[in-house]
C-alpha cells in the first residue's frame, strides 16, 4: 500500500466493521506479515493460523479503521471462552503510527466485545513487539507476566481486561 503524507488540516476516521478477506484489509494484514516474518526472522502466514469465521460475527469481529476512506489500522477478536474475548491482528500501518489510531482500533475493539456480552478480553503480544506491550499497559491491560522479566525468556506475552458491559 502506497500512502502519501496528508496535508495539515482535519481528516474523517470512521470504523468499518468488515471481514478478512476485504480487499481493504489486505495491505494492511500484509504489512502485518512482513512485519512478524521480519521480526522473528521466520515465516509467518496469518491465513492459516485462524479460519477467517473465528472473526465474524456471533462470536467475533474484524474492524478496520479508515482514514477518509482507506485503511489506516485495524484489528480483530475472536470467543475465547463464553465470557472472554480474544484480541488478534491489532495493527496500524507503518506510515500512520504514532497518533494514537491503535489505541482507537482497541477501544472500538473492546466496545463491540462488550456490546456482544463478553466482560473479559485476552490477548497475547510477542516478546519483540515493545510498543504493543506499552499500548495495552497504558489502556489498563493486566500483564499476565513479571514485568521484570526479560520479554525474550517469557515468550507471548499475556494480557487480560475486565470490560465494561454496556447497560440499556
Amino acid at each position: 500500500m502506497t500512502t502519501t503524507p496528508r496535508p495539515p488540516g482535519p481528516t474523517r476516521l470512521t470504523i468499518l466493521r468488515t471481514t478478512v478477506a476485504d480487499p481493504l484489509a489486505r495491505p494492511l494484514l500484509d504489512e502485518l506479515t512482513h512485519e512478524y516474518s521480519t521480526r522473528y526472522a521466520k515465516p509467518v502466514d496469518l491465513s492459516r493460523e485462524y479460519p477467517a469465521e473465528e472473526f465474524a460475527p456471533p462470536g467475533g469481529a474484524f474492524l478496520l479503521l479508515l482514514e477518509d476512506g482507506a485503511p489506516v489500522a485495524g484489528g480483530a477478536y475472536r470467543r475465547y471462552d463464553a465470557r472472554t474475548a480474544e484480541l488478534k491482528r491489532i495493527w496500524t500501518h507503518s506510515a500512520h503510527r504514532r497518533r494514537g489510531l491503535g489505541r482507537r482500533v482497541l477501544a472500538a475493539l473492546e466496545e463491540d466485545a462488550a456490546a456482544r456480552g463478553y466482560t473479559r478480553v485476552h490477548l497475547t503480544t510477542g516478546p519483540r513487539q515493545p510498543e504493543a506491550k506499552g499500548l495495552y499497559l497504558a489502556a489498563g491491560y493486566r500483564p499476565l507476566f513479571d514485568l521484570s522479566v526479560p520479554p525474550e525468556t517469557i515468550g507471548p506475552l499475556p494480557f487480560v481486561k475486565h470490560l465494561e458491559i454496556p447497560r440499556p
